[in-house]
Order: C-alpha cells, then structure tokens, then sequence
C-alpha cells in the first residue's frame, strides 16, 4: 500500500471535522497515553488542546529528553540552482519570475560545499529548484563523489526521482532525501501548482515511499505552513510520518516545520500560522511520535528558535543562504525565501550551549553502513545496522 491509499482515507473536510470535535477530556486522555494513536493526535492538534499547551510542552520535552538526550545536530542548506520548471505562486524561484538565475557548476559547488566544511558542518542538504535540465541525476552523482570524505552525510531536496536514480545517488554518496509536499490537501495544491511536472500529487507525495524503498537512511517530510489548515497538516504529515516509520524501518524519519517567508512575488498567505501554533505542532507530533526527528530551520528568528530547543527539536540549521553560490558570492541570484535567523553557526552553537545543549557537527559516518545481499532485481540495497 502506497502512503496516497493511506491518505484516501482521510478526506480533508472529515479530518478537519474529525479535529474540531476533539475535547478537552480527549486531550488528557492522549497526554496519559503511553503509546498515542491517530486519534491522539487529533485531540492533540484541536482548538481543546490549546489550554492544555503547558502540559503538552512538558511531556513533549520529557520524551525528547529520554529519547535523544541533550543533543542538537547542525547542518546548513547548500543550493546548487534556483533554476525550476515550475510555476509554484508562493515560491521566489517560480518560473514565472523574472529574476537572475544561477546554477552552479560542480567545481562551484565544491567550493560553497568547502566554505561550510572549514566552518565545522558536517552534514549538507544539497538543495534546488526543481529543473531536471539543470540539476539532473548525474550532475548529483558527480557532485556526491567530488565531496566524498568531506562530510558525513549527503542529503538532497531536488525535484522528485523515480526509485532508480535515488539507488544511483546512493551508491554515489547520497544517503538522506527531504520531500516536502507543501500542502495535503489536494485541491489547494491544484491552485497552487498551475504548470510544470509539480502538478502531480501523485508523483510527489509517493517520493518518501521510492526513498525509502531504495535504501535511504534518511527521509524529511513536512508542509509548508500557511498554505491551508495547519491542524490538518500537522495531522497528515504525522500519518506519513507513522507510515514510512512502519514501512521502512530502517529509515530515519525526520519532520520539517517551515512556515510561509516572505519570497519574490510577495504572496500572502491565507492560513498564517502564530507561534503558538507551531508550538502546539511541534508539541502534538513529538508525544505522538517520539522516535522522529524534528528540524527547524533558519526561516525562523533566532529568539524562537532559542525557545523552541527544549520542546523537541532535533536539528537545526546555521547560517544559512537559499540562493545559489550564497555562501561564496551573496547576492549574485535571487533566493527562495527570506531568512529570519541570520546568526552564524558559531553564534547558532553558543546559543544551544547556553541552553544545556551540545551541538553536535557529526552524528553518523558510513562505517556504519553495511552490505545486503543481492535483492531479486539483482541489484544491492545500502541498509544501517538495525
């Protein structure tokens, strides 16, 4: 079963009415809950939680605690190309603008890579508008293989593949995919998506499922906040979440909150998000799921970001840019959205220091990876030791 059967089942009306309908008396039941359900996180999720957010807070930092300690992992986007086929209205890369467009060439892009590395990342998110022309399967390869050895993991937020080129990519370094599907609702990502190979829901939403069916250790999913309803959002994106933890075990699941920035074009959101929604969000979906983790980026201010720490987060990104060659040559191409956290990585770790955390600039190295044999399509599966 395809995680889009999963979502069939949730129907946008029915979910956001199934949410509305939670009370308080279901929201203490989830809290005392040892192993939450779907159910749970409606309750978790509604309007009947908001009173209940001290609480949620509480147990959300006493699960993340137990979980994974007091530590932060950093790691820093590098955009490739703001190049894209498609004509998405929230997004500053849209095809649609008329901005200056810029991808770089693989030597480019080793020596952005090579900035961050001296700065002490160890993990990189290789990130692009969604142009196969410009940013295709073998220009990745070329790129994982220039940088093997530098970082200890490789993750990418491209276009989506098909499940062959992600084994392409995994045998050339790649072990970690961030997906998100911007909107569950399937209407609203109608309107959203007008033209280009985006418009397929379809394509998109199966991505995480090919990712992980291909040997990925890593999957990111998440919506972008603003676009509909975040209850029904954060509800859906954890059923996936649950999904792909179930279906491919041996797969780090990790969830995203991005919220609307303000981007070229200067759409507006119709579902603006507050802070103590995204606290209630990322408080819900850490009881619910207390093995996932949770990344927050730089699209938010450094005060909230700070604040947000001890309620379960996970990962967290440091001066970043989200043009192409931002690192190297600031301001030469239009970036995808505005940056609120604009401390640099130094200044991102003394902060968590200062909170009782440690950051932490490498968590995984490939020795850890171990060889299966031989699947039934004859072709080999990188897995991590159970």
């Amino acid at each position: 079963m395809s995680f889009e059967k999963v979502l069939s089942a949730h129907p946008w009306k029915r979910t956001q009415d199934r949410i509305r309908r939670r009370t308080g008396r279901h929201v203490e039941a989830a809290l005392c809950r040892d192993n939450p359900s779907a159910e749970d996180l409606a309750a978790l999720l509604s309007p009947a939680a908001e009173p209940f957010l001290e609480k949620m807070a509480r147990r959300a930092h006493m699960i993340t605690r137990h979980r994974f300690g007091r530590v932060i992992q950093m790691y820093a986007p590098l955009y490739l190309s703001n190049e894209c086929t498609n004509s998405c209205i929230y997004c500053g890369f849209s095809r649609k603008h008329d901005v200056v467009r810029r991808t770089l060439s693989s030597n480019e892009a080793v020596k952005e890579a090579e900035l961050l590395h001296k700065t002490g990342f160890r993990h990189i998110l290789l990130v692009s508008g969604e142009s196969p022309k410009h940013v295709d399967t073998a220009y990745l390869e070329s790129l994982a293989r220039a940088l093997e050895g530098r970082f200890a993991s490789l993750s990418i937020e491209v276009q989506p593949l098909k499940e062959e080129n992600y084994r392409r990519l995994i045998n050339a370094g790649v072990d970690g995919l961030v997906s998100y599907q911007e909107t569950y609702n399937r209407r609203t990502y109608e309107k959203l998506h007008p033209f280009g190979p985006k418009r397929d829901f379809s394509f998109r939403v199966n991505t995480p499922d090919r990712g992980g069916s291909a040997g990925l250790r890593r999957v990111g999913i998440g919506a972008l906040l603003g676009l509909s309803d975040w209850r029904v959002e954060g509800f859906l994106v954890g059923l996936h979440a649950a999904y792909i933890q179930k279906k491919h075990w041996r797969t780090q699941v990790s969830v995203s909150f991005p919220r609307l920035c303000p981007t070229f074009g200067g759409f507006a959101s119709s579902h603006p998000v507050d802070d103590r929604a995204l606290v209630q969000l990322i408080c819900a979906l850490r009881i619910v799921l207390p093995d996932c983790l949770l990344v927050l980026s730089t699209r938010e201010r450094a005060g909230l970001r700070d604040h947000l720490v001890p309620l379960g987060i996970n990962q967290m990104s440091a001066g970043s840019r989200t043009e192409p060659g931002g690192y190297t040559h600031a301001g030469d191409a239009e970036e995808q959205f505005a940056i609120h956290d604009s401390r640099q990585p130094s200044e991102v770790a003394d902060s968590v220091v200062k909170l009782g955390y440690e950051p932490v600039w490498k968590d995984w190295d490939s020795t850890f990876l171990v060889q299966e044999p031989e699947n039934k399509a004859g072709s080999k599966r990188e897995g991590t030791v159970p």
